[in-house]
C-alpha cells in the first residue's frame, strides 16, 4: 500500500466537496488528509486529498473524479515532481522545564513557539510531511494535550499544473 496525493480543479458549488467525499465512501476508499481551498478564480476551488491503497485504487479514484460534473481536472501528484507542504499545531502540557527543552526541539526543528502559559506550551510546524512526522514523533515523548494537523497541499515545482 502506497500513499498517493491526488489534486482537483473543481467549480465551487454547493455540495461539491460532499459529493467528493461521498465519492471514497461508496467505493471504499479512504482519505488520509483533505485540503480545500479556492483558487485565485472565486468559480473554480482546489482539492488536494492523500489517499492510500495500490495502483489500481489509485487508476479508479482518479476515473471516478473526472466523471463528476464539477470536476474540471484531476491529476495524481508525485512527491517528488511537486512541493508538499503541511502544517500542525501542537499543544504541549509541562513545567518550565519541560517547555525549555520543548523550545530546543523547535528551535532544531524549525518550528515556533505560538503561545507558552504557566503549564502549556503551543507550538508550530509547517514543511514537508515527513518532516511534520519526524517532528510529531521527537514531541510524542512528551504530555500532547492536542494536535491538529492541516493536510496537505502541492504544488508542481516546473511549469506543469492541473
Amino acid at each position: 500500500m502506497e500513499k498517493y496525493i491526488v489534486a482537483a480543479l473543481v467549480r465551487n458549488h454547493s455540495g461539491v466537496l460532499a459529493r467528493v467525499s461521498s465519492l471514497f465512501g461508496r467505493r471504499g476508499f479512504n482519505i488520509d488528509s483533505l485540503t480545500v481551498s479556492p483558487t485565485m478564480d472565486e468559480d473554480i476551488s482546489r482539492i488536494t486529498l492523500v489517499t492510500i491503497g495500490d495502483e489500481y485504487t489509485l487508476e479508479q479514484i482518479l476515473k471516478q473524479m473526472k466523471k463528476l460534473e464539477e470536476c474540471i481536472s484531476v491529476v495524481h501528484i508525485d512527491e517528488e515532481e511537486a512541493h508538499c507542504r503541511e502544517l500542525v499545531l501542537v499543544k504541549i502540557h509541562g513545567d518550565q522545564t519541560v517547555q525549555e527543552t520543548v523550545r530546543e526541539i523547535c528551535e532544531v526543528y524549525g518550528a515556533g513557539i505560538l503561545t507558552a502559559m504557566n503549564d502549556t506550551i503551543i507550538v508550530r510546524k509547517n514543511g514537508t510531511p515527513s518532516d511534520v512526522d519526524t517532528f510529531l514523533s521527537v514531541l510524542s515523548n512528551y504530555d500532547v494535550v492536542e494536535s491538529s494537523r492541516t493536510g496537505i497541499t502541492a504544488m508542481y515545482k516546473d511549469e506543469k499544473s492541473i
